[in-house]
């Protein structure tokens, strides 16, 4: 080749890196063109089959090493990764609901996902309603000729109530309904939802993949190929696309999420006890105590907890106290998600969020993080002085 003049020779390069190299952390692959060897390689690749790289969107070695490893643990064949726990939600809804069909939600379900439910079915013709997270098998009266999804969530996001996942199953299968869940509090760790009989298994990767509190990121992983090319044909068409920093960031992080998890649930369990002690709260919703709704099944059915729980204070405390003792935590800061080494505390008004909710009491959600769970229960016995 001639030799090339200097703007030319800033893109184009002689140099290739020599074969050989190994490390550790898996390599990241921007890209969103994706290069072939000839044309007939061009038209020969097939983004579905996952065969080869076509396009940045669809995958690279980054991508592709990282949703294998989230179906290896999950227990799945098949793994898509989406910009956040939301957008995996909305890929599912989006393959499998058209105007017309009829979706089923907890009511105790991930308020977003409330949200899309509703918006479903106010602009496009999609029925969403909402059932009692501990009907179980009584969820077959609820069925219709229409209804094509029923989604589940183990267990609540905010009032912790565990459902009876095979006995949903059960029914939907009977009527060719499929089953979403959203396992993002199990880490797919604690709880084996492809064995309980789930159909789509979604997380939110923001929480305990990444740990960080620092990534946002979803996947929907499955079982069935059929399933799945009706998942890639909604993710292609919605162009949902991650970044290969964030990928990296989560595929750094997986090593260490077991001992996260376990360090988690063992921190929260102890400051849950405590808070059970305490005069000012009237109920601990942690699904691993005895009278939190769906212990027997949170004990048929998982493995251990996450460090995420709710407590409910006593119908004498106003929201204003309850809100000074939120501001007066040192430790615990006010925020959204979890899953991280920081403590969160969340107050939330969850008579308007739920049908069917009668407690006066206010609710408030605590993320357990990883600090020393003595830390943090002095902490909470200073805030609830200010009450």
């Amino acid at each position: 080749m001639a030799k090339k003049n200097f703007q030319t020779a800033l893109i184009h390069s002689e140099y290739q890196a020599p074969d050989g190299f190994d490390a550790f952390p898996v390599g990241i692959h921007h890209a969103s063109t994706v290069l072939f060897k000839n044309v007939a390689a061009m038209r020969a690749r097939d983004w579905q089959e996952k065969n080869g790289y076509t396009y940045g969107l669809h995958g690279t070695p980054t991508s592709f090493t990282l949703e294998a490893r989230l179906a290896e643990i999950e227990g799945g064949r098949h793994c898509l990764l989406a910009p956040s726990g939301l957008a995996a939600i909305t890929m599912v809804d989006m393959a499998l609901l058209k105007s017309g069909d009829d979706v089923l939600l907890p009511d105790n379900v991930y308020n977003p996902n409330r949200e899309l439910g509703n918006w479903l079915a106010r602009d496009f013709g999609v029925s969403a309603r909402y059932y009692d997270p501990l009907i179980g098998a009584g969820i077959a009266d609820l069925i219709q000729p229409n209804t094509r999804l029923i989604w589940t969530e183990a267990p609540g996001s905010v009032s912790m109530e565990m459902p009876d996942i095979p006995a949903i199953c059960q029914a939907a299968h009977a009527r060719n309904v499929l089953v979403a869940i959203d396992n993002t509090w199990s880490a797919g760790l604690a709880l084996r939802a492809f064995d309980l009989g789930v159909d789509i298994v979604m997380h939110a990767l923001t929480k305990y993949q990444s740990g960080g509190s620092d990534v946002l990121m979803g996947a929907v992983i499955t079982r069935d190929d059929a399933l799945n090319r009706q998942m890639q044909a909604a993710h292609m068409r919605l162009g949902f696309g991650v970044g290969m920093d964030d990928v990296y960031l989560v595929l750094r992080s997986l090593p260490t999420m077991k001992m996260r998890f376990e360090a988690h649930d063992a921190a929260a369990r102890t400051v849950a006890a405590w808070l059970k002690q305490r005069p000012e709260i009237s109920r601990v919703l942690h699904p691993a105590f005895p009278d939190c709704p769906g212990h027997e099944i949170w004990q048929r059915d998982c493995s251990g907890a996450a460090g995420l729980f709710s407590v409910v204070f006593d119908a004498r405390y106003s929201e204003e106290q309850t809100d000074r003792f939120v501001d007066s935590l040192k430790l615990f800061k006010i925020g959204y998600s979890w899953g991280g080494a920081n403590s969160l505390c969340v107050p939330y008004r969850i008579q308007g969020m739920r049908q069917d909710w009668t407690d006066p009491g206010i609710l408030v959600r605590f993320n357990i993080g990883l600090e020393d769970p003595q830390d943090l229960i002095a902490d909470i016995e200073q805030a609830l002085a200010t009450l």
